[in-house]
């Protein structure tokens, strides 16, 4: 019997489908979308499990330098570490966006370990929260 331990989910944000039921997704949309909830939402902000999400957003108004890089990578590495063991995380890359002083983008390289598939995300977070927010592209 095979286990499929990717599994299925609600889709993020959730939505209604052309049925009228909850939208679900499943296979690497899935966590994709599980890394995308795991860093943007903040420790504490989970009543019934306030330890869960990742402390990037302790970041927002640091500069936009080397340490906050270095940090950034940090808090993402250990989140996914604790949150996400459907992955096993390769890479994470912090580096300034190249025309917007106010954003991080972050490269996050994962395997996932029941197919051994190779998969990466870049996710911009915005040190200055008044920039527009975006969806992470996905990069094969």
């Amino acid at each position: 019997m095979v286990i499929n331990l990717i599994g299925r989910g609600w889709a993020f944000p959730p939505q209604i489908d052309n049925r009228g039921q909850l939208a679900l997704t499943q296979g690497d949309s899935e966590i994709q979308q599980a890394i995308q909830i795991i860093l943007s939402t903040s420790p504490g902000e989970r009543v019934m499990r306030p330890d869960f999400g990742c402390r990037i957003q302790e970041l927002v108004f640091a500069p936009n330098n080397l340490e906050t890089c270095a940090l950034a990578e940090r808090y993402v590495r250990e989140a996914l570490g604790r949150w996400e063991p459907r992955i096993s995380t390769t890479k994470v890359k912090a580096e300034p966006h190249h025309e917007n002083n106010g954003v991080l983008m972050l490269e996050v390289s994962y395997i996932i370990k029941t197919t051994q598939d190779p998969r990466s995300l870049v996710f911009p977070f915005y040190l200055l929260p008044d920039q527009l927010e975006s969806e992470p592209e996905t990069v094969q």
